[in-house]
């Protein structure tokens, strides 16, 4: 617990890194997409009939989107061509963040039973200089913090 009156930085967003079960992707540019959202279930009580409970429903976890600039890997590409031919090879991971004084790791999210359900391929402009950046959209069946 923080000290009255002790500053406590945010962490930067740029200092990421998605691990995969048995994928050694070097770099993400971006990670999106992490979010749990709780139905709500509306139920009246008998004899009260001015207010309406909000119960929890079912929870559901967004899709994860992955971005990296285009290199001569192709194991995301691999485990994405799997689910094409029907196989579907689910994979665990993680998303951690490090502070930035010291490449220490400060927080985790843990996600399971991922599979890639889209691809997305670069795009390419002949008077452009940017990277090409690829994507991969992962479901998968929650995720928590460590």
């Amino acid at each position: 617990m923080a000290q009255t009156g002790a500053r406590v930085d945010p962490y930067v967003s740029f200092n990421f890194l998605v691990e995969l079960d048995g994928i050694a992707q070097a770099s993400f540019r971006e990670c999106s997409g992490m979010e749990a959202t709780t139905e709500v279930i509306e139920t009246r009580e008998g004899g009260d009939n001015v207010t309406v409970r909000k119960l929890p429903g079912r929870t559901s976890y967004g899709n994860l989107t992955l971005k990296w600039g285009l290199t001569d890997s192709t194991e995301l590409w691999n485990w994405r061509q799997q689910v094409i031919n029907g196989t579907v090879a689910r994979k665990n991971g993680s998303i951690v963040v490090y502070d930035l004084a010291n490449r220490r790791e400060v927080v985790r999210w843990n996600f399971v039973a991922a599979w890639p359900t889209k691809w997305e391929g670069a795009s390419f402009q002949a008077t452009g200089n940017e990277i090409a950046v690829e994507t991969l959209v992962l479901a998968h069946e929650g995720i928590t913090r460590a």
